[in-house]
């Protein structure tokens, strides 16, 4: 897998666009921008092959099913659409959510990826299953129905070990965490946004 990198490089250096280059606009309500996020959020699919295991097939399309629902209102109204809260907010008026309830999904599903992340570098001696597990229970788990809880429990099963996972990451490891911190921090930002905005009143449907 890092054959593929950049000479000294890492997985990182692969992503379209990194979360870390998704601006959050604090003086207008935390404004996301449409665009970069939904190709920040395509890069981080990519991780799912790095974890190289079939069973997490179904947790990428899920994600990026979510990711063409977005586009899809983005481009039927673009100007109605550059944040991802004036697109909920714009199709909601319209009486649709297809693409509000895609948001809430991959928000879910990014979540479900920072959690597992964010457990793994706080806890060097955990495995990356044990991760993964705790982080779909605290968010996938709960909405998922009896058919699709055992899918995404497979995948959970079929993590590499840890060692495995970061060496793929990139060969030098003082690379890797440099590069992979500030991009699950900025993932983590994105992700406490939505999920506040989602929670709104005036982003039910």
């Amino acid at each position: 897998m890092a054959a593929a990198y950049p000479p000294n490089g890492t997985f990182f250096d692969t992503l379209k666009k990194s979360f870390v280059d998704v601006p959050v606009e604090s003086g207008k309500d935390n404004a996301v921008p449409t665009t970069e996020f939904l190709e920040a959020a395509e890069s981080l699919t990519t991780l799912f092959d790095v974890l190289g295991s079939m069973a997490f097939n179904p947790v990428k399309n899920d994600m990026l099913g979510n990711v063409k629902k977005i586009r899809d209102r983005q481009l039927a109204a673009p100007t109605l659409s550059e944040t991802l809260q004036d697109l909920v907010l714009n199709e909601l008026k319209e009486k649709k959510h297809t693409a509000t309830e895609g948001l809430l999904w991959l928000v879910r599903g990014l979540d479900f990826t920072a959690q597992a992340l964010r457990a793994n570098l706080n806890n060097s001696s955990e495995e990356l299953s044990a991760s993964f597990r705790s982080a779909y229970s605290n968010t996938l788990k709960p909405h998922h129905s009896f058919l699709i809880k055992p899918i995404f429990s497979a995948a959970m099963g079929a993590t590499p070990y840890r060692k495995d996972f970061y060496a793929k990451l990139g060969a030098d490891q003082d690379k890797v965490q440099a590069a992979l911190v500030p991009w699950l921090e900025a993932l983590e930002k994105d992700v406490t946004v939505l999920k506040e905005f989602l929670a709104r009143k005036e982003a039910k449907w």
